[in-house]
């Protein structure tokens, strides 16, 4: 089963969405996780909020630390704004999304944050389906687009 860690500092917004979207999408094919490299404890209410808007439930969420999530190789990470504080994650594929922090920005800018995480999620998905990504079909291709945001 692949697997993708999605990052950001707290984690309690970009990566939290980005996993709720990852896990409406994946269908159970994926092992979807996120973490933050100083974890808020909390998730951000907005994050809730727009995320609910979108038809996902993040109320069971938790903020977790790097240290939180299983200790492996992952196929992916997607890193969102923690840069060298998220070095020591393993990996055998690495995108770096850049995303702002929708954290105390206007409301429609933070729908607009939401709705490109979307995009990106999908088209993540999307190209690691087309490349025949199931490992449990016995492919080993690359999980992670090639291209960063």
């Amino acid at each position: 089963m692949p697997s993708v860690l999605f990052v950001c500092v707290a984690n309690s917004f970009r990566s939290q969405m980005a996993e709720g979207f990852a896990k409406a999408l994946g269908n159970r094919r994926w092992d979807i996780w996120s973490a933050g490299s100083n974890p808020s404890g909390r998730i951000h209410p907005l994050a809730i909020q727009l995320m609910a808007e979108a038809g996902i439930d993040l109320t069971m969420h938790r903020s977790k630390g790097l240290g939180e999530v299983p200790a492996r190789r992952w196929d992916c990470v997607v890193t969102m704004g923690c840069g060298d504080a998220c070095p020591s994650v393993n990996a055998t594929h690495r995108v770096d999304w850049a995303i702002p922090d929708p954290a105390g920005l206007p409301l429609e800018e933070a729908r607009r944050i939401r709705d490109q995480l979307a995009v990106l999620v999908r088209e993540l998905i999307g190209q690691a389906d087309r490349r025949g990504l199931d490992k449990s079909a016995g492919t080993d291709k690359d999980t992670c687009p090639s291209s960063s945001r």
